[in-house]
């Protein structure tokens, strides 16, 4: 797994590229949760449309993040998902916690 992160408009950016799974999602977690801790963001972009394959990690990682923004009163956004990637973030209930475009 990939990621090039950008801040926008008080927003963090972040462009994943690859398999979001067990093995990538804990170095995943580890390196947004300091960006967000360090920049501050009032709002989370997580960009899936580089990512061809997601398990439960990516479930989990979304919802982590989700839970991380909720606290300072932020925002989480998913947009580009597709395929398997966006079944599955509908069909888990994502929607309801988080914006999927």
């Amino acid at each position: 797994m990939r990621l090039k992160m950008d801040k926008r408009d008080g927003c963090l950016v972040v462009g994943l590229l690859g398999e979001l799974d067990h093995h990538g999602a804990t170095e995943l977690r580890e390196t947004v949760d300091a960006e967000i801790e360090s920049a501050g963001p009032s709002c989370l972009v997580l960009d899936f449309s580089g990512v061809d394959f997601m398990d439960s990690s990516g479930f989990g990682f979304v919802m982590g993040r989700y839970k991380k923004m909720h606290r300072t009163g932020g925002a989480v956004t998913v947009r580009g998902a597709r395929g398997h990637v966006k079944k599955m973030l509908e069909l888990s209930g994502a929607g309801k916690y988080v914006t999927i475009e």
